[in-house]
């Protein structure tokens, strides 16, 4: 029988691991898991779960802080939930995500020599956001400071982020960095405006409220700004007050709608958006291409980092105009429609119908006469058939979400056989699992990762396979 945990320990942290969590060691060499703090660190944890072979704790007291720990840039860090690397400094970020690829594809995919690439850092460490999504609520979550100083806190609602483990509370965030203005000053004005004429902030516990939710899109390469208020109820004279203040306010919206959700959860995608000014939609632009985006489409949030993610593709395809593109899990079709001046055909597949409809629009948008767009689940629409009516791929593009490939999609890219698969992922290790179970068919080439959000532990890794001999 082992010896029991001490509930709390003073801990050397060792090492980064998943989700942005550490390894720490205990002066007695017992190993566990530690949120809040960074590598080089000493601190005092609390433990707070214990599993066979791994506990993990919190941060209770820093008893000497990292070598590599920077002073965060936002007054709301370690309480919003978001940017929880803002500490660390930036090149150790790209370190550790970089390094986080490669143990994955060693781990995982059992690849030893795997030619990984420089990480693509983010020229953009703030302000690099095309896409907000804020919460009001009647309960504003305090922070641990405000309750032990024991004085009588107010709480008239907040706008913000839900921190961690808090579905019903809102940090009420004052300023954020993460998106260009006007939003603070949109996010800002609202909270006033609602306080001056006593609207009401949505109660996650009560479900009741009248303002519950606000989306802003702010485009990178072109001017267009849209605002979308998510409304509790169906208050129209209350609607139009908060919608003619935006509109007064803020001139430069180009797209100002709202939404009625009396749901108990905030899914956008069965919602309808009204347009109450301005176009439905807004415009970004990537290299040649204008891609239109609704309150609802799904985009690559961070446009800067997105070129230049879509021109890797294109460098690693080495496209010669008279290839056959697949591109699955495609979206809006923005990679495809990307490479389509390069190439002969391009066929998209994406599960939902929507994006479909909107990858089609972008099409004609940019007047592009050679790709066709397929809704459907991706193991569902591929098929020799279908391969056979729509022309056989010469270079397959995946970009599935962090779950990874279906075991059927991975089954007909080894039976497809394309000369050339370029795996995009959001999840290395789940792109490494699926990478194993095609290395019989397919030669893993080079690798690329991405920063795609700074200051987080999230890493975008690009894959080029090819056809083994």
């Amino acid at each position: 029988m082992g010896r029991p945990v001490k509930m709390r320990q003073q801990v050397s942290i060792v090492d980064i691991a998943d989700e942005g969590r550490c390894i720490g060691k205990t002066q007695e060499g017992e190993i566990l898991l530690v949120e809040g703090t960074l590598p080089g660190a000493v601190v005092d944890v609390q433990i707070f779960r214990k599993r066979k072979g791994m506990s993990m704790g919190r941060v209770s007291k820093e008893i000497s802080p990292s070598p590599w720990e920077v002073t965060p840039f936002c007054e709301h860090f370690g309480h919003c939930g978001g940017c929880k690397w803002q500490h660390l400094d930036y090149a150790r970020q790209l370190e550790f995500k970089e390094r986080s690829v490669k143990e994955s594809l060693r781990r995982i995919a059992k690849i030893e020599d795997a030619q990984v690439r420089p990480i693509l850092g983010s020229e953009h460490m703030t302000h690099f956001r095309n896409k907000l999504e804020y919460s009001f609520a009647r309960h504003r979550w305090k922070t641990p400071e405000e309750i032990r100083s024991g004085e009588k806190l107010e709480s008239t609602g907040a706008v913000g982020f839900h921190p961690p483990g808090f579905y019903d509370k809102v940090v009420d965030i004052k300023w954020c960095h993460l998106q260009d203005e006007p939003t603070n000053a949109i996010r800002n004005g609202l909270r006033d405006l609602a306080l001056l004429h006593g609207l009401t902030f949505y109660d996650f516990i009560a479900h009741e409220g009248f303002l519950r939710g606000l989306l802003i899109r702010k485009a990178a390469f072109t001017t267009d700004l849209m605002v979308a208020v998510l409304f509790g109820s169906d208050n129209q004279d209350a609607i139009k007050l908060v919608l003619d203040y935006l509109i007064r306010q803020f001139p430069e919206i180009t797209s100002c709608q709202y939404a009625i959700n009396t749901k108990r959860n905030d899914a956008l995608h069965d919602l309808e958006f009204i347009t109450y000014s301005g176009l439905p939609y807004l415009h970004e632009r990537l290299g040649d291409l204008t891609y239109r985006i609704g309150p609802k489409s799904f985009f690559q949030t961070n446009s800067y980092q997105a070129l230049h993610m879509f021109e890797t593709i294109s460098a690693l395809a080495e496209l010669d105009g008279s290839e056959t593109v697949y591109d699955l899990y495609c979206g809006t079709g923005s990679i495809g429609l990307f490479l389509a001046g390069q190439c002969k055909h391009v066929v998209g597949i994406e599960v939902i119908p929507q994006a479909i409809e909107e990858a089609r629009m972008n099409q004609e948008i940019n007047q592009i006469d050679s790709a066709d767009f397929f809704a459907g689940d991706v193991k569902d629409v591929l098929s020799d058939t279908f391969a056979e009516k729509y022309g056989r791929p010469d270079l397959i593009i995946v970009d599935p979400p962090r779950a990874g490939l279906h075991d059927q999609v991975v089954q007909f890219l080894n039976a497809i056989k394309a000369p050339k698969v370029i795996y995009v992922s959001c999840n290395p290790a789940t792109q490494a699992r699926d990478l194993g179970k095609m290395s019989e068919v397919y030669r893993d080439i080079v690798h690329q990762p991405m920063d795609m959000f700074p200051h987080t532990h999230h890493i975008e890794n690009i894959t080029l396979l090819t056809l083994k001999a």
